[in-house]
């Protein structure tokens, strides 16, 4: 039995997010009831190649499991590699990128393009699967459009009318293989982030697809949660962009789930966890951590009065002493906060 087999429904996930789950925002993340904590996507290619800035990126702290690593690349023998390394280092699982829609990534033919490509897809997934003893976990979206020529070089034959790829289409050439869990984000290629996911189409795969189903895409709020599970019938949500500046909506989602009711943070809470955020961003990323925590520091204070002079403020912050000084001068919201 892998460890998805063994947790808890529903299941509450950390999405991955590039420049965001890092290594000091994730265990915030897992004391706030989080089930499964994935990290920063990884290029195949930069671990077999030994690149440092990649193993730093990853690396991970023994309470933050199960921990998962997402790859991506294009080259099923490079991921079969990859995920070896991956095994060796500890990870509780690996999981393949077909759904993210960044631009570095899919301009090199990974992530959300591949959904083009079943069979590649394939591949892939049974490349690794192979390779290692450890859970192997997808990730994907609805849909994306096919143009005449796909962004892997190769010509499409598909009519034109019929020239879009589904989720269904990729599970239905994976569904045989030993996955053991698949994520997948409710929009299509072409509406990235807005609007309510498709969750006719999450209820597709669901029908098909044997294995732990999260669902993805639009989790804001603790209700937000329980509708997408109602809607779908998943096993559990991953979180994603719901997470940003609000790394207890993992307790909250939690809690209503549960008791049908939750708590919000107090002001006062919200600071303590700011400054515990910078002292992980110093401890584990050293002086460098404080630039890449500014966007977090950003999203902490978003809704609040006065957040725009505020964010002047947190976005040119070096040290953990300023962030101290800064919030000692901070009232609290005279207005309940919307959070």
């Amino acid at each position: 039995m892998n460890f998805w087999q063994q947790l808890k429904k529903p299941i509450l996930a950390l999405a991955p997010m590039a420049g965001v789950t890092d290594a000091a925002f994730r265990p915030l993340v897992k004391s706030y009831s989080a089930d499964v904590i994935y990290t920063e996507f990884a290029s195949t290619h930069a671990l077999i190649h030994g690149n440092e800035a990649t193993r730093r990126m990853i690396a991970y702290q023994p309470e933050e499991q199960p921990v998962v690593c997402q790859l991506f690349g294009n080259e099923p023998e490079k991921f079969a590699e990859s995920a070896k390394i991956l095994e060796s280092l500890g990870f509780a699982g690996v999981d393949i990128n077909f759904g993210c829609p960044a631009y570095k990534v899919v301009t090199h033919g990974g992530g959300v393009v591949l959904m083009k490509e079943p069979e590649l897809c394939r591949k892939i997934v049974e490349a690794t699967c192979n390779a290692i003893k450890i859970p192997v976990s997808v990730k994907i979206r609805a849909s994306i459009k096919c143009d005449p020529t796909t962004s892997l070089g190769a010509v499409s034959t598909t009519p034109r009318d019929v020239q879009r790829k589904t989720a269904c289409d990729l599970v239905e050439a994976i569904k045989d293989l030993p996955v053991a869990a698949l994520m997948i984000h409710g929009r299509s290629y072409e509406q990235p982030f807005d609007g309510w996911p498709d969750v006719s189409m999450i209820t597709a795969v669901r029908k098909i697809f044997p294995g732990i189903l999260l669902a993805n895409g639009g989790i804001y709020t603790p209700e937000d949660a329980k509708r997408m599970l109602d809607e779908t019938g998943a096993d559990g949500i991953g979180i994603a962009r719901g997470a940003w500046g609000k790394p207890w909506i993992f307790q909250q989602v939690h809690d209503y789930l549960t008791t049908g009711s939750y708590v919000k943070p107090t002001w006062d809470e919200i600071v303590a966890v700011i400054i515990r955020h910078a002292e992980m961003a110093k401890k584990y990323k050293s002086e460098h951590g404080f630039i890449e925590l500014r966007k977090h520091l950003a999203w902490y204070v978003k809704g609040i009065p006065h957040a725009s002079a505020l964010r002047q403020q947190l976005v040119r912050v070096k040290t953990l002493e300023e962030i101290i000084a800064i919030f000692q001068t901070v009232p609290a919201p005279a207005i309940p906060l919307l959070i």
